[in-house]
């Protein structure tokens, strides 16, 4: 059986072709993208200088060396408050799981590694954005909907 020989871990820089790969895959399958849709460069560029020096924890589900499936989390350091005194929270996304390993709880396990290693560093908070199917997995979870904080879109402006 093809999920016997699954295998999960952290991905770091040697990983950074197959995190690309993953990534533009997850961009076009959520955006209803074709296949030969093309990122621009400004994209690829930002999105390989994340995974390669953000402050993220990006874990990966390989199958006999194949990669799956991904998820990702950024952490972000605010300002303490009452509720989050150390001030560090972080936001999970890029969670994608190629459609033939989809129901076998890849995800799950992968999401679940991510908020363990959160927990390891303090975080307080964890946030994310939930498409209509994954939105289950994230409540069995335990995420629920916070009115907390309100958020405003800003484009940057080009001259």
């Amino acid at each position: 059986m093809r999920g016997e020989a699954m295998k999960y871990r952290k991905a770091d820089s040697a990983d950074i072709g197959i995190l690309m790969e993953l990534r533009t895959e997850m961009l076009r399958k959520v955006n209803s993208l074709p296949d030969e849709h093309s990122f621009t460069d400004e994209l690829i560029t930002h999105s390989r200088e994340y995974f390669l020096n953000g402050d993220q924890t990006t874990c990966i589900a390989l199958d006999n060396g194949i990669a799956v499936a991904c998820a990702s989390i950024s952490y972000i350091d605010i300002m303490p408050t009452f509720s989050h005194p150390t001030g560090k929270r972080a936001f999970i996304m890029n969670v994608y799981t190629k459609d033939e390993y989809r129901r076998r709880g890849i995800a799950r396990k992968l999401v679940t590694m991510l908020i363990d290693e959160a927990r390891k560093r303090g975080v307080t908070e964890i946030g994310l954005n939930a498409t209509d199917s994954g939105r289950p997995l994230y409540e069995a979870l335990g995420f629920g909907a916070s009115d907390e904080y309100m958020t405003k879109e800003i484009k940057n402006e080009r001259t």
